[in-house]
């Protein structure tokens, strides 16, 4: 079962200058986007768990993202 809503990602087509967005864009969209997510937040937790960590900081996150070559990382 998807876990992101499909209204914030429509809003996000629409932010980057999209004026009409399919209803199956968004759910392929969404559905990339946790696939990636949850890659990202698996390799965080090995990142955590390495550090001697239960805790995933946004460090192991922006790391995961540098090491899995996903997306640049945010620098905020």
């Amino acid at each position: 079962m998807p876990e992101l809503p499909l209204a914030p990602i429509d809003r996000i087509f629409h932010k980057a200058g999209a004026e009409r967005v399919g209803e199956d864009a968004i759910q392929a969209l969404r559905d990339i986007l946790e696939y990636i997510a949850f890659d990202i937040a698996t390799k965080s937790i090995e990142l955590a768990r390495h550090a001697g960590r239960k805790t995933v900081t946004a460090d192991d996150v922006k790391t995961a993202v540098r090491i899995l070559r996903c997306i640049p990382a945010p620098t905020s």
